[in-house]
């Protein structure tokens, strides 16, 4: 069965989509059959990455894989049984469609909580949250005194993957593993990255997450999504001789590939 890895930030700016797309290819890349699944279903980033890859593979006939993009099925109200929310019915339908054929399924969810986002974070059997490195987007996990940093408690999005976790032990599944994604690290050792790092750690160890390197800011991936490549398909762009820069964020895809530990995953781009 596809394991299932899931995208969840209940604020947008985060880089989920570029991280879901980077993700997503890394994996095809590698030999594995994708899925990717948008759940945003007004902006739909993940879903035209996905679509502009496509797009691109066609029209200059490349030799490289492409994740598959899955869609919510259309279900009438009267199809959906007694009792059950029809978001959850066209959701737990898409991945029981595609989870015998895939190995994984990729998830993006919103920049907002959602009925969607709530239920595949119940389906998460990885949930990666990319956050920036700024106590703006650490208030998502958890309250903290402004005078002391110390914590004062979870987050509205913390306890909501506290809950997604409860029903999946209610369900007899294993627990998520729960990476944040620690994306937009400057590049020197600034104060506020040191007390990032430790708060980040501190909390780890209260509600149950791993911490994971992410990307650094960089303008090529503004300028990759037009086309759906990633930093992996450089060469194939005609991209010779990578740049300092260009290393760099591909070196920071493995690493990231290797800390999230998936199964039959072997970094080897």
């Amino acid at each position: 069965m596809a394991h299932i890895i899931v995208l969840g930030n209940e604020k947008g700016g985060s880089g989920k989509s570029t991280t879901s797309m980077h993700v997503a290819t890394a994996l095809a890349r590698l030999g594995h059959v994708v899925g990717g699944l948008d759940l945003d279903l007004r902006q739909r980033s993940f879903q035209r990455y996905l679509e502009n890859r496509i797009a691109t593979v066609e029209r200059q006939g490349m030799d490289i894989p492409c994740p598959r993009v899955l869609e919510l099925p259309d279900i009438a109200p009267e199809d959906v049984p007694e009792g059950e929310n029809i978001y959850d019915h066209r959701l737990s339908t898409a991945v029981a469609d595609h989870e015998s054929v895939c190995d994984f399924i990729v998830i993006d969810c919103p920049g907002s909580h959602t009925r969607l986002s709530q239920v595949a974070h119940s389906l998460a059997d990885s949930l990666l949250t990319p956050l920036n490195d700024s106590f703006v987007d650490f208030d998502l996990l958890a309250k903290i005194d402004p005078q002391t940093y110390e914590l004062k408690g979870p987050s509205v999005y913390s306890e909501m993957v506290w809950h997604a976790r409860q029903l999946r032990a209610k369900a007899g599944l294993a627990p998520t593993d729960w990476i944040v994604v620690r994306n937009r690290l400057p590049p020197q050792q600034m104060h506020n990255k040191k007390k990032m790092g430790r708060a980040l750690e501190e909390l780890s160890k209260r509600i149950g997450f791993r911490v994971a390197p992410g990307f650094s800011e960089r303008v090529i991936f503004r300028e990759l999504f037009p086309s759906g490549m990633t930093l992996l398909d450089l060469r194939e762009l005609g991209v010779d001789r990578l740049n300092i820069s260009n290393v760099a964020a591909r070196q920071e895809l493995r690493d990231l590939i290797r800390a999230l530990n998936l199964p039959g995953v072997s970094v080897e781009f």
